[in-house]
Formats: C-alpha cells, structure tokens, sequence
C-alpha cells in the first residue's frame, strides 16, 4: 500500500507540472468520451429493440416484396384473395392486407406529400406491428371517413407552421376530411408524418387507380413459427405461380426482423467501439511517453530519494499511482463529457425527428470507462515506474 505521504508527494509532482499533466489527461478524455457516447447510443438503441421485442407484435408475421420501396411504386401488389390464402395456413389466426400510397395533403394553400397508409379497423394488426397508441382522440372505426395523423401534425413548423388540433379538417387529396386522433410519437420521423385511413376509405379516395395491398400483416401461433413462415411462403409461391428462390415476396416474423437489426447493430457497435479503442490505444502511449520524460527529468530527485532509504517499491508506487491517478481524472472527466454530450446528442436527434435514438446511462457504463481509463494510465506507467525503481542512486546524483 502506498502511504499518505507518498501520496500528497505524487499530487505535488502532478501540479507542477500542470501543461503535461493536463495533455495526457485530454488524450485519454477523448478516448473515454468518444467510447461512452458510442456505448450509451448503443445501450439505448439495444434498449429501444428489446422493448419492441417484448410488446404484443411478437406473434406477427409481415408478408411484404422484396427489394426497396414497399411496393408503393405499384410494380407489386397483394390482392384479397391472397391475403386469404395466408388467413388460411395453418397456424395463422388472422391475415389483413395494408395499403401504403402517396397523398397529396394541403394546408393554408402549402401542399405536401407524405406517406397514407390504411388498415382494417377490425383487425388491427397493424397498430402492434408498428407499435402505435393514440395520443389523443380515439383510433379508426369501420365505416370511419375520417384520419388519424402521425405526432408530427400536432408540432408547429414540422409538417405545416400551424399544427393541426382534434376534430380540424385536413385537405387530403383535394378533399376535406376530419381529423379523428392522433398518434403518439413513434419516435420515427416517416412514420411520425404519415396519414392513416381505413382500408374502405382508402378504396375511395384512390378510386380512379388500380389499388392493390402493399403488405399483408398475419397473426400466428409462436409456437411453431418457423413452420407456419415457410407453409405462408409456400402457400404463396403457389397461388402466385412462382417457383422455389424465385418469388418477389418474403415472409419476416417479428424476431427475425428484430434479430437482423440485432446483429447490424452488434457489428456497428464494435466497429465503433474498436476505433475508441484504438483512440485509447494512442492515449496509452502518450501517456507512458509523458511518465518515460517525467523519469528522466527526475532522475536525481530518484537518487536523493534513495539515498535517504527509499526503496525500490515506493519509487515504484509514486510513479504508478501519478498515472493512474491522471488515467482516474481523464475518466472522470471522459464521463463527465460522455453525459453531456450524450444527452445533448439525443435532443439534437429527438427534435429532427428520430426520438427512438436516445442514449441510455446505466451504471455500470460509468463505472466500467472510469475504471478502464485508471487501468490504462496504470498499465501504460507501469514500465516507466519499474523503470525509476531501478535507478542507481550513485549513478542518479552524478546525472545531469
């Protein structure tokens, strides 16, 4: 154990030399800093998927073409009857076919396009899979005429400058419809600004165009999951006349779309995580670079010490105990900056739209970068400490 007095002797050392001790401290901050805010980011984005993976949309299966665009372009499309050849696999409770177009929306003579999507009130498949809850107001009804909009129409200067209130009309393709309720923030900014009908009013206002489903939503027995995806898959390649890797659909359940997300998470993580690594690596050198300078500087204050009956582990121990101890202030510090800029990171994103993206701050994310950041300065003065502990003091108070 390092004495008191070897202790207050090693302080007194790091504040004389204040400029030095302050750049190691700074290049091991950042290395800190950098892996908390890339940690924290992660931790929220594992937090935000395990609560999807948690909510009732774990029994659904989506039904939905390959390639990009949701099949918004009109090149692909389900019709009723396969949404009831998958109703009708075994395994599968309910089916349900979703529509997804372009709207023309208009406010104060200010047009916008966004994102309609409508549903089958009596089976709200939908609501579950995208996780949807009504923020005021009530959800769609059959025989509804009217919309439910995203959390973005209630914000001022996100869709239009004046946002919309419960019971307003909304210009929807040329015509006025009443605004029913709102959805709560999905933390999406797409989703947070789309427009939802009922599938039959959906059919009205796309009159005058060929409207097909763009997906097909199906609740099914978890059990035996993996079976039902492959019978619904089969089941379809048949209807659709296409044969075995040649379809231009496919089937995703929940956990596998959770579990892609997983692993493209998991690998972006590390990536990131193995450059604040490499950052820390750099700062390890520094660090020992700064304790190697320190030893040669005080090569004959090392031999007075010994001189007097110091020993070999105190010197040891004083130069230790000042990199560990400029690791322990960079990890604090590192910490410090890691929260703040964390949390100011999250309401950047939060108010672009992406409010899914926020940092989580468990406990022992602060305790592991504080720790990690003390061992680093203590491994990288190590050598230099073993160093000044070999020092001949004959040879230390003839050095100049």
């Amino acid at each position: 154990m390092i004495s008191r007095e070897l202790i207050n002797y090693s302080l007194r050392n790091i504040k004389q030399r204040k400029t030095r001790s302050a750049f190691t401290i700074i290049s091991i901050l950042v290395g800190i800093t950098t892996i908390f805010i890339f940690v924290s980011f992660g931790m929220g984005l594992f937090n935000y998927i395990e609560e999807m993976s948690s909510a009732s949309s774990a029994n659904k299966v989506l039904i939905q073409p390959k390639g990009f665009g949701g099949g918004m372009d009109g090149a692909f499309a389900f019709s009723e009857d396969e949404v009831r050849v998958v109703e009708s696999t075994s395994g599968v409770y309910s089916a349900t076919g979703v529509y997804l177009k372009n709207a023309e929306i208009e406010k104060s003579g200010v047009k916008k396009y966004v994102s309609i999507l409508g549903y089958d009130p009596k089976k709200p498949l939908m609501s579950d899979v995208f996780t949807l809850n009504v923020y005021t107001g009530r959800e769609l009804q059959p025989g509804d005429r009217g919309v439910v909009l995203g959390y973005n129409y209630l914000l001022p200067n996100k869709i239009f400058s004046k946002p919309y209130e419960l019971n307003d009309n909304i210009i929807l393709n040329g015509r006025k419809v009443k605004v029913i309720g709102f959805y709560a923030s999905v933390g999406n900014a797409p989703d947070d600004s789309q427009i939802y009908v009922t599938n039959d009013f959906m059919e009205e206002l796309y009159s005058n165009s060929s409207l097909s489903y763009n997906w097909i939503i199906a609740k099914v027995d978890t059990k035996n999951i993996d079976r039902v995806v492959k019978d619904i898959e089969k089941n379809l390649r048949k209807e659709r006349g296409q044969d075995q890797g040649k379809e231009d659909f496919f089937v995703q359940s929940f956990d596998d779309m959770i579990e892609s997300y997983s692993t493209a998470l998991d690998i972006v993580i590390w990536f990131i995580v193995l450059i604040a690594l490499i950052s820390v690596f750099v700062s390890a050198i520094n660090t020992a670079n700064t304790m190697i300078t320190s030893v040669l500087e005080r090569v004959k204050e090392i031999g007075v010490m010994k001189s007097i009956g110091a020993k070999d582990s105190e010197i040891f121990a004083i130069f230790l105990f000042e990199s560990s101890f400029l690791g322990f202030i960079a990890g604090v510090l590192g910490v410090i900056f890691g929260v703040a800029l964390s949390f100011l990171g999250g309401k950047i994103i939060e108010s672009v739209g992406y409010g899914f993206l926020q940092p989580a701050f468990p406990a022992w994310l602060f305790i592991a970068c504080i720790v990690f950041a003390t061992l680093t300065g203590a491994i990288s003065g190590a050598l230099p400490s073993r160093s000044a502990s070999k020092v001949n003091p004959v040879d230390a108070l003839r050095y100049e």
